[in-house]
């Protein structure tokens, strides 16, 4: 970094003209501080952003993926750790304040952080009040490479535990393809009829790839 001419440095060009005039690798260099022996701290950089597919997937990546990361040691894991974790929050607190889907982005945004990074496919469920305020998120179900088990019970019953008015249902593909399928649509089928006997609508059915998420009620299958 020093080899820089000084304007060329990522901290004194955001200082001098803000974050948007930093490149990605410039932007997480900042972060990571220092490169290795023969290896820059932007290079570093670039190598990880490679290695995880970019912003989208590094807050969505795996703990013990990073550890595969020459150069990235458990203090930097940490750090990273630390500001993916800060973003879910945020995103959290914001679902938390306003209606979910005064902010559809937002809840995609969410779902993608939450479950984008599994390297199996896991069923989770946002449960909402009455003014569609979000009160949790529960990872449900964990399945396979391909497929869950889902129990439409369980969910009933942590739907009335939250006394919940609603729900929004998600489910990752760990191919990366976010196409939802013929089992995806009867899955949600089911769960809406099982969640209306007890008065708590099906909002949505968010079906999270890697740097795509769909919505099952933006394309009419909800």
């Amino acid at each position: 970094m020093k080899d820089l001419p000084a304007d060329q440095r990522p901290r004194e060009k955001l200082l001098a003209r803000g974050p948007t005039a930093l490149a990605d690798a410039e932007l997480l260099a900042l972060l990571l501080r220092t490169g290795t022996a023969g290896t820059g701290v932007l290079a570093l950089a670039q190598q990880v952003l490679d290695h995880c597919g970019g912003f989208a997937g590094l807050l969505a990546v795996q703990p013990d993926s990073l550890k595969g990361i020459k150069g990235l040691g458990p203090a930097k894991q940490a750090e990273l750790r630390a500001v993916m974790e800060m973003a879910r929050r945020a995103l959290a607190q914001q679902l938390k304040a306003a209606p979910v889907f005064d902010s559809p982005t937002g809840v995609k945004d969410y779902l993608a952080l939450k479950l984008g990074g599994h390297d199996r496919e896991v069923f989770a469920v946002l449960f909402v009040d009455a003014q569609h305020r979000l009160l949790a998120l529960e990872e449900m179900f964990h399945g396979s490479l391909t497929q869950t088990s889902v129990y439409p019970r369980e969910v009933v019953k942590r739907a009335l535990a939250w006394n919940a008015a609603a729900v929004v249902l998600a489910h990752n593909h760990p191919s990366g393809i976010a196409e939802p399928s013929r089992a995806d649509e009867f899955l949600t089928q089911s769960l809406r009829t099982a969640l209306g006997m007890v008065d708590v609508r099906v909002l949505d059915h968010v079906v999270v790839g890697r740097g795509h998420v769909v919505s099952m009620a933006e394309r009419g299958l909800i």
